[in-house]
């Protein structure tokens, strides 16, 4: 297995989105490791807390907020601009995946739930944070996935599908908007990772659902599911001058599981 690329992120500021657990944390211990001050946003308070507790230096920020509020994500930036007067890296990581079940039974609440944290959330969170990003340029990553973007055998999962296709025509289409800020926007598509995102999981009434047998094996390998370490080394990378000419592009974390096919 290869080492992790060592990073140097000294002075750089960063803000984590659903950064309390799963690849939002280990994205806040890797770019803390690498040097940054950290801001991490989670709308779990303990999970903020002892996410702070972990992490290498010093100076960086619990924020405790609902990405889908406005007003929370914009208090939240006010802090940041308390503190640091300006962003360099901004990670778009918070979300869920939300009910899945039949179309003909999935309630519009619920879909209008996974809509508001996964794609008005990476809304507001970039909108709101221009301001301190346009200062002096920087990184945004976008958490996706491989559902709705390279996959689409996970049935009974459109409202996220959906979500995350969206979040990849969001980032493109700001990555260009933004180009001239010197702003890069990117996304990352992970595959299967091994974390607890499926706490936010209903899944109702899938045997309905009369489809052929799912494609998730893993190829590289052997069907074990990815490391949250993984997504963040990717991130950590698309922050650092390393990736400085690269922008608008989605990168697939996912040992080639999207490619047996949907």
């Amino acid at each position: 297995m290869m080492g992790k690329v060592a990073l140097d992120l000294g002075g750089k500021t960063a803000l984590v989105t659903g950064g309390g657990s799963g690849i939002g944390l280990a994205i806040a211990e890797l770019l803390a490791g690498s040097g940054a001050s950290v801001a991490v946003l989670d709308r779990n308070e303990t999970a903020v807390n002892e996410t702070l507790k972990g992490l290498k230096g010093d100076g960086h920020l619990g924020l405790e907020a609902d990405v889908a509020r406005e007003q929370d994500i914009q208090k939240a930036l006010v802090r940041c601009q308390e503190r640091w007067a300006h962003l360099d890296i901004l990670v778009i990581n918070a979300g869920i995946n939300g009910v899945w079940c039949p179309l003909g039974e999935l309630e519009t609440a619920e879909w209008d739930q996974t809509m508001a944290v996964n794609l008005r959330g990476t809304f507001l969170t970039l909108k709101l944070a221009l301001p301190l990003l346009r200062q002096r340029g920087g990184s945004v990553s976008v958490v996706a996935s491989i559902n709705g973007t390279r996959m689409f055998n996970n049935y009974g999962a459109t409202a996220y599908a959906c979500s995350k296709a969206a979040q990849v025509a969001f980032a493109k289409m700001t990555a260009l908007e933004l180009a001239p800020d010197r702003i890069r926007v990117n996304v990352v598509c992970p595959g299967a990772i091994d974390t607890n995102i499926d706490q936010s999981t209903t899944m109702r009434n899938l045997e309905k659902i009369a489809l052929p047998p799912k494609k998730g094996y893993v190829p590289l390998t052997k069907g074990k599911a990815g490391t949250a370490e993984q997504v963040a080394q990717v991130i950590g990378f698309l922050a650092s001058d390393a990736a400085a000419h690269i922008t608008g592009t989605e990168i697939y974390v996912d040992g080639a599981q999207s490619l047996l096919g949907t």
